[in-house]
């Protein structure tokens, strides 16, 4: 029987945009091993359940990954496998108890082949917008300093986009560094609001929504479609 991954219908062309934010907006990473914990929750998991994770930030309070799975309908056990394993980290580290995530997370579908690298930048920019760093590779806890400096970081898989950007490795740094400087408002805001999905409308009639969150509809299968 083929696979899930083979079944579907947006194969090597879904990737997602993933957010949470802690409850009541409390700081929930504060000292640096804090941020390693889940840097290597990131990992584990991503391992676990076959996820390629291609840009990713870790802000005070909040998160953004954008990851694909070669099982889209996996998404779900790793997003809650990795806050009920940072949740009980937290809890051990700072003697402290209840919810610990604001609620349910986001999750928005991301084209690969056209919107990959511009939501990778808004993810890695948060920083910047932040005020707390004026270049987005400054800051210690997100992707783009593999991207700009090419420091590994054991959590991010390196893209297409950035591979095809040029021969040699020093000149692919340069020029993503370019990248994350040119962006503008209106890109932004189209990926900061992360119910809407992105895409073109092929991409987007392949889709179905099913609580709460958006998934790739399987071929033969019978479904109401979501057309934004």
């Amino acid at each position: 029987m083929p696979s899930y991954a083979r079944k579907h219908q947006l194969q090597q062309s879904l990737a997602y945009h993933a957010f949470n934010r802690s409850n009541g907006r409390k700081v929930i990473f504060q000292e640096p091993g804090d941020f390693d914990r889940f840097k290597t929750l990131l990992y584990e998991y991503g391992f676990k359940f076959d996820a390629k994770i291609y840009h990713w930030v870790i802000m005070p309070n909040h998160y953004h990954l954008v990851v694909e799975f070669n099982l889209p309908e996996l998404i779900s056990k790793f997003m809650a496998g990795l806050h009920r394993a940072y949740s009980h980290y937290y809890h051990n580290q700072y003697n402290s108890v209840g919810f610990l995530w604001q609620g349910r997370f986001k999750l928005q579908p991301i084209q690969k082949d056209l919107y990959l690298k511009n939501c990778g930048r808004y993810v890695e920019r948060n920083p910047v917008r932040a005020g707390m760093v004026k270049e987005a590779c400054e800051y210690a806890h997100s992707s783009a300093r593999f991207y700009c400096l090419g420091q590994e970081d054991g959590v991010t898989q390196v893209s297409c986009d950035f591979e095809n950007s040029g021969k040699e490795a020093t000149g692919r740094r340069a020029v993503y560094k370019e990248f994350l400087r040119a962006f503008d408002s209106e890109e932004e805001a189209y990926f900061s609001n992360i119910e809407i999905p992105c895409g073109d409308q092929d991409f987007l009639r392949r889709l179905v929504k099913a609580k709460g969150h958006y998934y790739p509809r399987r071929q033969g299968r019978k479904a109401a479609i979501f057309v934004l």
